[in-house]
């Protein structure tokens, strides 16, 4: 038996714990994860649906049919707009939860890519740009 994992959303409303096997994360670069994310990208990781168990708070669902034709409902908190996870009837038995709302990060592991037809040219840090460890200065 896995470890739980657990997880929120920004504001602390919505919790989560997971006790199944961790499968392989994804980056999605469609426009609807760009848009839903408010970044470059979407990294989700996929939990088995029947040991994700929302713990606290109610999360708000909005489905719309993606590029590749098949209806998604994205979760998300009402109070912050945290986006938590995806669902889809393509998929009943998992679901897929957006990677920065896990408590430990170490549990992400990427395994591969969609959509990279669609891959923004400002998506790759350069490694060159002023870093730093904290906040900018």
């Amino acid at each position: 038996m896995a470890s739980k994992i657990y997880g929120y959303c920004l504001c602390g409303q919505i919790t989560y714990e997971y006790g199944g096997s961790v499968g392989p994360a994804g980056y999605c670069h469609c426009e609807d994860c760009r848009r839903c994310t408010g970044s470059a990208f979407n990294i989700s990781v996929r939990f088995d649906l029947s040991e994700f168990h929302i713990t606290s708070g109610s999360p708000r669902g909005l489905t719309k049919r993606g590029d590749s034709g098949n209806e998604l409902t994205r979760f998300f908190c009402p109070e912050c707009g945290s986006p938590i996870y995806t669902a889809s009837p393509t998929h009943p038995r998992q679901v897929y939860v957006k990677a920065g709302t896990l408590d430990d990060p170490k549990a992400v592991q990427p395994a591969r890519q969609d959509w990279v037809a669609s891959v923004v040219p400002w998506s790759r840090i350069d490694l060159d740009i002023d870093s730093f460890a904290g906040g900018g200065e």
